[in-house]
């Protein structure tokens, strides 16, 4: 199965593969097919001890505070996962995807380079043997269906199946393991290891489909319309990124910056030749785009069945686990989620119908004037604060999200993710926050702003040594977490290191797909919206469910 952590990265000027604690000369094959890395601080971080690291990560994943709904930070919760869909997009390495099979030489470049291209959504496309299995035979995306189940009793929608809620899966035909059977069919496994990313994925596939469905009823040839609904959906996605989903979590000002007027800080234009793929920086990848972890809930109004005051009371985050197929088993069990690390466990091979999203509750679609799909404040999720605060569950993390099914449980400390977070980019030697602060010319945190932080972030008890220790070699992660922390202009907005390092890959990304709204600045959205000249995530979702209630929240 895929892991959600990385554990080798290919280090491009470096020439040198890291590899866990060690570093080796790369083989041919991964010369030529590996994923790239690079580093974007000049030099490599001096390390915080493993102690202060556990020290550190037991105080960010202790008790969080609740989102406050009248914070200038406030962020509708789905957006959480849309950063996590991203993150696969950007780092889905499809040259493993065709390994052993001919692969045309402009898919294999693109394949190991970041680019924001929804290859996690498309893979190497319908032609292609090793990614034909996730369409139908005209171009669109397979979708799967929900299996009813009696729970809650007299309410339809849940009771019975439902047909294109759920992603495609392997089924029993497939063979091997349970967890085998329900894995889902799309190019990126990581898609489907928590509830929330899962639904997500799928409304990209409806998205796909109803784009390529109104190209094929405008008489558009048949060999031209997958390309063309690609291009379509792939340049919406990333104008969203750009003018919605960036500016709630990035300086505002950052973003036009960049998007307006340039790279200042990585691969800036001059210092690569011409037509050169971007790389990855891995202070990005480890840190700096980490910073969705921090906005993850304990518990999610999920839909009229799991809510508070509902009969299956609210979503906690390890059911959210628990009703995938790539952590989970789909089927009810255990509290503690011990039934996970069997690959043999569960009863259901597909997602119980119950346990369909109601977009409603993730995405505020009052945004683009659909008031009739505002749900009250109290039935509606925001995301947690943008800060150096993780919620306990992060601190017991189902196996299959890092380790895979069926192996030794790893001791406690290395389930907790912050610790997990913060070892990696040890492994790595990354920059620290400091570091790179004055590499960019940027003023740098305050001692008092490091160790203390402001609003909801996490207070640090620790000795003097420690405490000294934290201040000259910040780790990156917490460092542009309190950065978003102490950002007085816009609170909970990453600024200085972390904003710009993340407005300038989003950037460089955009630029090196094949369909670029960087490299074709004149284009502007031709979807149907709100407001003329936008598209906003809640404009790809009523287009992707054709504008229904019933299709954005079909339990009622």
């Amino acid at each position: 199965m895929h892991r959600h952590h990385r554990e080798t990265y290919y280090i491009v000027e470096e020439g040198r593969v890291l590899e866990g604690a060690e570093s080796r000369v790369p083989t041919a094959a991964e010369q030529q097919l590996a994923f790239r890395f690079s580093r974007f601080g000049k030099k490599k971080g001096v390390q915080l001890s493993p102690e202060l690291r556990a020290e550190l990560a037991a105080a960010m994943t202790s008790a969080a505070p609740d989102p406050d709904p009248e914070s200038r930070a406030a962020v509708p919760a789905g957006f959480t996962y849309l950063g996590q869909f991203v993150d696969h997009d950007l780092t889905l390495d499809n040259t493993r995807v065709g390994l052993g099979e001919p692969v045309p030489v402009e898919d294999l470049l693109q394949g190991r380079s970041p680019a924001l291209d929804l290859d996690s959504l498309y893979g190497l496309g319908p032609n292609h043997q090793s990614s034909a299995r996730f369409y139908q035979p005209d171009g669109r995306l397979k979708t799967g269906t929900t299996i009813g189940v009696p729970f809650p009793p007299d309410l339809p929608p849940a009771n019975t199946d439902q047909k294109g809620f759920d992603l495609p899966r392997a089924g029993e035909g497939a063979g091997g393991t349970r967890a085998d059977q329900r894995a889902a069919l799309v190019p990126d496994a990581r898609n489907d290891e928590n509830l929330a990313v899962g639904q997500l994925h799928l409304a990209f596939i409806r998205f796909h489909n109803r784009v390529h469905q109104r190209l094929a009823e405008r008489g558009l040839p048949e060999p031209a319309i997958f390309p063309a609904a690609r291009d379509l959906v792939v340049k919406h996605y990333q104008w969203m990124l750009r003018t919605d989903f960036l500016p709630r979590i990035v300086d505002p000002e950052i973003v036009d910056r960049v998007f307006g007027r340039g790279r200042r800080y990585f691969e800036v234009p001059g210092s690569f030749p011409p037509g050169d793929r971007p790389t990855m920086p891995v202070e990005f990848s480890v840190a700096a785009y980490r910073i969705g972890h921090s906005m993850v809930r304990e518990a999610y109004q999920w839909n009229r069945v799991f809510r508070v005051g509902g009969p299956g009371g609210a979503a906690s985050l390890g059911l959210l686990f628990r009703f995938s197929g790539t952590a989970g088993n789909l089927s009810v069990g255990p509290d503690d989620l011990s039934d996970l690390d069997d690959p043999q466990s569960g009863d259901s091979l597909r997602l119980p119908s119950n346990w369909i999203a109601d977009f409603r509750r993730l995405f505020d679609f009052g945004e683009a004037g659909r008031d009739d799909l505002v749900v009250p404040p109290e039935e509606f999720n925001l995301a947690k604060d943008l800060d150096t605060r993780l919620v306990d569950p992060l601190a017991t993390l189902p196996t299959g999200t890092f380790a895979g099914r069926g192996r030794p449980a790893p001791p406690p400390v290395q389930r907790n993710l912050a610790f997990r977070n913060l070892t990696r980019a040890a492994m790595v030697e990354l920059a620290t926050g400091p570091q790179l602060a004055a590499q960019m010319g940027l003023a740098p945190l305050t001692p008092e702003q490091i160790l203390r932080g402001a609003g909801s972030g996490v207070p640090l008890d620790l000795s003097a040594r420690e405490r000294a220790e934290l201040v000259a070699h910040t780790p990156l992660w917490f460092y542009v977490l309190r950065e978003a922390e102490v950002n007085r202009r816009h609170p909970g907005r990453l600024t200085g290191v972390g904003g710009n390092l993340v407005a300038e890959v989003f950037h460089r990304a955009m630029e090196g797909s094949r369909s670029s709204i960087v490299t074709q600045p004149g284009w502007r959205p031709s979807l149907p919206a709100a407001r003329r000249g936008q598209f906003r995530m809640t404009d790809l979702l009523l287009f992707a469910f054709a504008g229904e209630a019933g299709q954005l929240n079909p339990l009622g």
